[in-house]
């Protein structure tokens, strides 16, 4: 559960009330976020949080499972070859734009493991790099809001699998 506080930092996300339902530690962030184009994004200045340890999530769709779901660094690029083998497909591409609202219910930026397991329940996979860290940040399924939490807490709540996901 959040670290309470008489007042919360942040309106509860309907993620963090899934984290609060299912007895996971987190902590509430927000980042600063700018348009680009008709898509919000993160600003580079993170408050000085290491990028290495803010993770995107991003929806797939595969030739076997449909839509899957694959967490990797922010500062890094997801390697469809890997998540393709490790998650039983020939091959795995990106959800179009167009299409993520109605695939995830949400929108581009707020995408959420948390949020879209427990609609969907994709099949979700972790870059390994996220156990080694320990804890990380992910959306909380609204633009600009995160949450910073144990990633191999995150990966027991929505059955995640921990794969080297990284394009080196």
């Amino acid at each position: 559960m959040s670290k309470k506080n008489k007042k919360s930092k942040f309106k509860k996300t309907q993620v963090e009330q899934i984290l609060d339902k299912n007895k996971v530690p987190y902590e509430q962030a927000e980042f600063p976020t700018h348009q680009d184009g008709d898509v919000r994004s993160l600003t580079v200045d993170h408050d000085g949080i290491n990028d290495h340890i803010i993770y995107k999530t991003l929806v797939l769709t595969g030739n076997v499972t449909g839509p899957l779901v694959g967490v990797v660094p922010v500062d890094t690029h997801l390697d469809e070859k890997k998540l393709a083998k490790v998650s039983g497909n020939k091959k795995v591409n990106m959800v179009p734009l167009k299409n993520l609202l109605k695939t995830t219910g949400y929108v581009h930026g707020a995408n959420t493991p948390v949020g879209i397991y427990e609609k969907f329940k994709y099949p979700i996979f972790i870059d390994n790099e996220a156990k080694e860290q320990g804890d990380i940040y992910i959306s909380s399924g609204k633009i600009g809001r995160s949450v910073k939490l144990n990633a191999e807490d995150l990966a027991t709540l929505v059955h995640a699998t921990f794969a080297d996901l990284e394009q080196k």
